[in-house]
Parts: C-alpha cells; sequence; structure tokens
C-alpha cells in the first residue's frame, strides 16, 4: 500500500491516550468509513495497522504524511443504513466488563496498553525504542 511517517494514533482499548510514532512506517491496513447520520458516534473512523519491526496499530489522529507513493482504494454505497444486531450472552458480559474497565477502575493510561509489551522497551516520552521498529538488516544467503 505504500509508506507513512510520525503518526499519531489512539488505541482504542485505552482511555484515549494518544502516541505519536517517529520514523517511517509500512502501510499493512487502512481502513474508514463515513456514515450518514443516525449512525452512532464512534462507528466513523480511520483505524491504521503499521509495521516497523513491530505491527502497531489504532485510530489515526491528525494528518499522515506519505513517505512515498500509497494506493488507496475508494468505494462509495447509495442509500447506506447502519442497523446494530442484538449482542449474544457472551458478548455482553465482555462489553460490561470493558465499561468498567473504561469507567474508572483503571484511571490512566498503561503505554504496554497501547503497545501490548512491557514498559520498559519504552522510553519515557512514550514512542518507540528505535530498535524495536528499526528493520532489521538482509542476511546474505550461502550458495551451495
Amino acid at each position: 500500500m505504500g509508506c507513512v511517517t510520525n503518526v499519531t494514533i489512539r488505541q482504542s482499548a485505552s482511555s484515549g491516550a494518544t502516541v505519536t510514532l517517529h520514523g517511517r512506517f509500512e502501510i499493512l491496513s487502512l481502513l474508514g468509513s463515513i456514515m450518514p447520520p443516525p449512525a452512532p458516534p464512534g462507528i466513523m473512523g480511520l483505524p491504521i495497522y503499521l509495521a516497523g519491526g513491530q505491527v502497531v496499530g489504532g485510530g489515526v489522529v491528525g494528518g499522515l504524511i506519505a513517505s512515498g507513493p500509497v494506493m488507496i482504494m475508494v468505494a462509495s454505497f447509495m442509500n447506506v443504513t447502519f442497523d446494530r444486531l442484538p449482542m449474544d450472552d457472551d458478548e455482553v458480559s465482555v462489553a460490561i466488563q470493558n465499561q468498567h474497565y473504561q469507567n474508572g477502575r483503571h484511571q490512566h493510561a498503561d503505554i504496554s496498553d497501547l503497545y501490548g509489551m512491557p514498559q520498559n522497551l519504552l522510553n519515557n516520552a512514550g514512542s518507540l525504542h528505535t530498535e524495536m521498529y528499526a528493520w532489521g538488516s538482509a542476511r546474505a544467503v550461502p550458495k551451495t
């Protein structure tokens, strides 16, 4: 798809904290949707998944800066509607647990929540350590 640089993302599992990733990242996935009213707020957005040694993702906050050609495919549909289906019992219990988590049991955003990795691998500014997103160099393959 292409590459972007210096991206600010917000992961939906956190309490609204944002993280700016500095450097060049390959786009693995970039999705978006715009729904007409009465679609509920939060259904729209621009989730992105990036690779740069580690895979990170979240909702795009602010602009995206391409660091080369980027291929984007767009589709438009007429008479779009939004329908919410009833949840299964398992999904209801997970939704209640997530709401409890977001409503105060966890007051601050833990940086390990954003990346799914221990905090000691991140620097104090909340950005990735350079070793975590640097591409490994290719190793020569011996001829047999």
